[in-house]
């Protein structure tokens, strides 16, 4: 009997250490094909390529293997292995591992969860794996604990457990000392995850440019407990169910009553 085939991808490019610590894990689990990017993708969001051919190359993998790089986003990627790339559908799509979070609100800028919608998209089970992976530049993500437990979420999924049609795990797995094994919680989505602001600044021409940054949020309002930013930040591991399905079924028969109105005509 041939292995599932897990599918995966990132938003990092192809060559990065999260997408190889998570390959590592998942090769112990079943049969792995890499489809990522050339180069880095992030907050790409569910960016999609209309207007221009697609490249495609064989390359070899920081471990030796071989995976294939494209020069699309995220969804290309996925997008291009599932239709038709790929001799055989994978059994699951998995997008990760991200240094960064990707909670609350803020998940429709990236594009790893973008990647996992993709999966969905074409009727595959997906996850997303992100983890926090600290604020200042000289810090070295630890992958280990996230791409282990991605691969025990990913056998549980393959064996036991297949995600319900429509539906996306968004994984976020916290900042923690080597040894500690965090606990697991079944989170929704939260709000906020940072305070945005705008930076100014004039180029050595003297004109002016703007910079869109901000920080992550230090307090954490009580209204967010059970939410993935809470767990986050009290040191658990979030698992948040996405549905595609954005529409919100409580108005639809509300607002039935702007039918009176003579624009709605």
């Amino acid at each position: 009997m041939t292995s599932p085939t897990i599918l995966i991808t990132n938003d990092d490019g192809v060559n990065a250490a999260g997408l190889m610590a998570l390959k590592e894990e998942l090769d112990r689990v079943s049969r792995v094909e890499v489809y990522a990017p050339d180069h880095n993708w992030s907050a790409a969001g569910r960016t999609r390529t209309f207007h221009k051919p697609l490249r495609v190359n064989r390359v070899r993998l920081l471990d030796g293997t071989m995976g294939h790089a494209t020069s699309g986003t995220p969804s290309d990627c996925i997008s291009l292995a599932l239709l038709g790339l790929l001799k055989q559908p994978p059994q699951l799509v998995v997008s990760g591992i991200n240094p960064g979070l990707n909670v609350g609100r803020d998940i429709t800028y990236s594009g790893t969860v973008a990647a996992a919608m993709e999966g969905v998209r074409e009727g595959i089970p997906a996850v997303a794996v992100s983890l926090d992976a600290g604020t200042e530049p000289s810090e070295s993500p630890e992958y280990a604990l996230a791409a282990d437990f991605t691969a025990r979420l990913a056998s549980f999924l393959l064996d036991e457990k297949p995600l319900p049609q429509g539906i996306l795990l968004n994984v976020n797995v916290p900042r923690l000392p080597m040894g500690r094994t965090p606990e697991v919680k079944l989170t929704r989505l939260g709000g906020h995850a940072y305070s945005n602001y705008l930076v100014k600044g004039e180029d050595p021409r003297g004109r002016s440019y703007y910079w869109i940054t901000g920080d992550p949020l230090t307090k954490i309002p009580p209204e967010e407990e059970g939410t993935d930013i809470w767990a986050i930040t009290n040191g658990f591991i979030s698992i948040t169910p996405i549905h595609l399905d954005m529409t919100e079924y409580s108005l639809v028969e509300s607002l039935q009553g702007w039918r009176q109105h003579t624009w709605f005509e």
